[in-house]
């Protein structure tokens, strides 16, 4: 067991096959309460499958798993809706949840659509419906918060926005996160660790570290690697749910 009592999962070269063919192999990393570790790789990397690994969904796995909590969180990549039922959001949060108003209204508030609580899922843009899942998903207070492409269907200001409300989730439920992305750029300012998978680990460590990383490099290009490395994000603005930004 580990030491480490901020830990709330272990990984230890975790893989999972199917059929002989291994889906991701040899991944280690480390989720802290409090910080955000940020999975990155081409499609069919194993972002998903590492991400279900650690939740416990994958149970014949190669390597080890310590898991030291039951209080945890997840926004699936795709989610089945059907947008002509007239849902409110709020019969959505308690779909499969016995909620309380209390903790329904906290996490509406502090995703910031408090003020949707009444309106249908259908009429939300994708911004506003990425946050409800996550109010969904942060209405228990966990204590492991799993986060599969939290920003698809969003424009590149809204991602920013996004990420940086996740970053204030981690900081306000000292929650240890674990999020998927496709782009290691727009969540730069948010994360503590990237683990970049390509089939297995390919390099880890800071934003930055990464973004000097040959393999990163040779997976994503010369270009990319440049633009992170320029990219510094000041925080003198904050980025209001409707996509603009103020000055603090």
């Amino acid at each position: 067991m580990s030491l480490n009592q901020n830990i709330l999962v272990k990984l230890k070269q975790a893989g999972f096959r199917i059929n002989g063919k291994w889906l991701v192999k040899g991944v280690s990393l480390e989720i802290e309460r409090g910080k955000i570790v940020t999975l990155i790789g081409p499609n069919g990397s194993g972002k998903s499958t590492t991400a279900k690994i650690a939740l416990g969904i994958y149970k014949k796995i190669d390597g080890e798993v310590e898991k030291h909590t039951n209080k945890i969180g997840y926004v699936p990549q795709k989610i089945s809706i059907d947008w002509t039922l007239p849902l409110r959001v709020n019969d959505f949060m308690v779909l499969t949840e016995n909620l309380k108003e209390e903790a329904i209204n906290e996490a509406l508030t502090l995703t910031g659509v408090i003020h949707l609580k009444d309106k249908n899922l259908g009429d939300l843009s994708g911004g506003e419906f990425q946050r409800v899942l996550l109010a969904r998903a942060i209405s228990k207070k966990p204590e492991l918060l799993v986060l599969d492409e939290p920003v698809q269907g969003v424009d590149f200001t809204g991602e920013i926005a996004l990420y940086e409300l996740i970053k204030k989730i981690s900081d306000e439920l000292n929650c240890g996160i674990l999020l998927i992305s496709h782009d290691l750029h727009t969540v730069m300012s948010a994360t503590d660790h990237v683990v970049c998978l390509n089939g297995h680990v390919c390099c880890s460590g800071s934003p930055l570290d990464v973004a000097k990383n040959n393999e990163y490099k040779a997976l994503f290009g010369e270009q990319a690697s440049q633009i992170l490395t320029r990219y510094k994000h000041s925080h003198d603005h904050i980025h209001t749910n409707e996509g603009e930004i103020k000055k603090n």
